[in-house]
């Protein structure tokens, strides 16, 4: 009588059926270097994202700090815009310095927004296909920090276009004198509309600062419940310094308590004559 015998498991065995609608799991593409292979990552993207954001964030402190000499006089803001230029000194060539800085933060700016962008869609991506039942209060509780951080960026991205167009490039204030940055924000924030727009990019920077601020050591790793407190704190203090310190620039000059010194003077460094030294209204 002949017998049935089942084919022992294991090596030489047929593969059980795929279950319909179930996906192979295939390997990731590991191909290019390290860096880029931990780029391409959500961790690496994380880590981009704080790294960049630090940078980003000195930056934005500095700049403000400088600024803050339009309050002394035109002479002390418009030396300081000349000493970037020729920093540092006589150990390199004019603006070779400033060109550095300028290309770093560049790359910083762009691959802050390229990593915001990829985490995202990697989020998209990972969110289950039954999340449309999540209660509402879910979505908004988790999601409202990265929703706010999307569209204040964008308007932080628009607003910096026309920074660069009013006071860098001159080419949106037809008043612009290149080495004269003291009058040349006087005479831009003068204008209502570009004293409103400087408001709302001052505001959505703020706003942007706080969230960026607060989830930047979580974006690097450096979480620990203890801590959360001064973490919050810290977002609260650096944005809010921010917030206040650009904004009071467009009430300054709206409410006439810097005015124009001297303009259309070369060179701009130079110190304004004792009888226009007040300032001049226009």
């Amino acid at each position: 009588m002949a017998t049935t015998t089942t084919p022992p498991t294991g090596a030489g065995s047929t593969p059980p059926e795929r279950k319909p609608g179930v996906a192979p799991i295939r390997p990731r593409n590991s191909s290019g270097p390290l860096i880029v292979r931990f780029y391409r990552s959500a961790v690496g993207k994380k880590w981009v994202m704080g790294i960049t954001g630090v940078i980003l964030m000195g930056f934005v402190f500095a700049h403000l700090v400088g600024n803050l000499k339009l309050f002394l006089s035109k002479e002390e803001i418009n030396l300081y815009g000349e000493a970037l230029r020729n920093m540092p000194g006589n150990l390199l060539p004019r603006t070779v310095l400033l060109w550095g800085i300028r290309i770093v933060l560049i790359l910083a700016f762009v691959f802050h927004i390229h990593s915001a962008a990829g985490l995202t869609i990697i989020n998209r991506r990972a969110r289950p296909k039954g999340s449309q039942y999540q209660s509402k209060r879910d979505y908004v509780a988790a999601d409202y920090a990265s929703r706010t951080m999307r569209f204040t960026g964008i308007i932080v991205l628009l607003f910096l276009i026309f920074h660069l167009m009013d006071l860098t490039w001159g080419n949106a204030n037809s008043q612009f004198l290149r080495g004269d940055p003291y009058n040349n924000l006087v005479y831009s924030l003068q204008r209502p509309g570009a004293a409103i727009v400087y408001a709302i990019g001052s505001i959505a920077l703020g706003i942007h600062l706080y969230h960026g601020s607060w989830s930047l050591f979580q974006s690097l790793g450096l979480t620990n419940p203890r801590y959360n407190s001064l973490r919050r704190r810290f977002a609260q203090v650096f944005a809010g310094v921010m917030l206040l310190g650009n904004l009071t620039f467009p009430v300054a000059v709206q409410l006439h308590l810097v005015t124009l010194q001297c303009p259309h003077t070369k060179p701009p460094t130079a110190a304004c004559p004792s009888s226009s030294s007040s300032g001049t209204k226009s």
